[in-house]
């Protein structure tokens, strides 16, 4: 069954999401889509939000968008603080003004829980006391983030398994919870998705293992040879940031501290982006409403 069949027939207001790994052809075809449509695009990328990263989140160029207008691309800096709950609450609200324009609106993004935020909500997760979250933050500092992992691992296997274990915002506010309720964070998970006031149509991109892994490689050397290393220097002073604390620029921060030489850095670079790509995967088939299909079979 073709998910899009008669999408365009219908005058209730619709939501597209389209996402899928790292380098599958999200951006090119929903740009396509977007101008066979006469529709804008909402990223839900929770890297490309930032005016300071470029090249390291595969941002698309002003040639790139084709005409298509993209709504949340280069609206914050890294020293805000951003997060999916916001995003949740800002993109309902563009949302319900593209809805007055267009009867089809696209959500793209390869960020799961940003995803989630909009088109499910987010889980009411309990506070934890101000001194936990300073007390992990010192352990960071101090440890790094390996330690971390592990305590995660030991407290809750299922969030160990699920959650971005690079990025470490993640793995804390996972411990937070832990450590501040005694209970897995994992356990305040599950609630009953929040009703939206137009209809959701999912896509997840998928290829072959290895034609995904082959653009991953591809993709990196792009980056490098468009001048990541360059981008990566200039951003090392504000290497605190959360937003910074991801693939693509951790990598060669390590370069830049010594710890390896620029071909471990290359190859980690690589690696780790096709970690990334396998731990996205995971998280969409959880859900399951998303249709899967390979870029070429996306038409109606």
């Amino acid at each position: 069954m073709n998910p899009l069949a008669n999408l365009t027939t219908t005058a209730e207001p619709t939501l597209l999401v389209i996402t899928g790994p790292t380098a599958v052809g999200k951006t090119a075809l929903c740009v396509a889509l977007a101008q066979q449509l006469a529709t804008d695009i909402v990223s839900a990328d929770s890297r490309q939000f930032f005016r300071e990263l470029s090249i390291g989140t595969a941002k698309p160029t002003r040639a790139e968008m084709g005409g298509v207008r993209h709504h949340f691309i280069d609206s914050h800096s890294i020293a805000d603080d951003y997060n999916a709950g916001r995003f949740e609450q800002q993109a309902l609200a563009t949302l319900d003004e593209l809805f007055q324009r267009h009867q089809i609106v696209i959500l793209t993004g390869g960020s799961g829980l940003y995803l989630q935020a909009v088109t499910e909500g987010l889980d009411d997760l309990p506070a934890a006391p101000p001194e936990i979250r300073a007390g992990l933050h010192l352990e960071l500092a101090a440890q790094g983030l390996e330690p971390l992992v592990a305590e995660l691992a030991r407290l809750d296997p299922l969030a160990h398994s699920r959650i971005d274990l690079q990025n470490h915002q993640r793995v804390l506010r996972a411990l937070e919870i832990c450590r501040a309720t005694g209970q897995p964070f994992s356990s305040f998970h599950g609630h009953k998705a929040a009703e939206r006031p137009f209809r959701i149509i999912k896509i997840a991109l998928t290829r072959e293992r290895d034609e995904l892994y082959r653009r991953i490689d591809q993709r990196m050397d792009q980056m490098l040879a468009a001048g990541l290393e360059a981008e990566a220097r200039a951003l090392y002073p504000h290497r605190h940031h959360n937003a910074l604390q991801t693939v693509g620029y951790q990598e060669l921060f390590g370069y830049f501290e010594g710890h390896y030489n620029y071909a471990e850095a290359v190859r980690l670079l690589k690696r780790n982006s096709r970690r990334y790509a396998k731990r996205q995967l995971s998280w969409l088939r959880r859900d399951p409403q998303y249709h899967w299909l390979h870029p070429d079979e996306v038409n109606w």
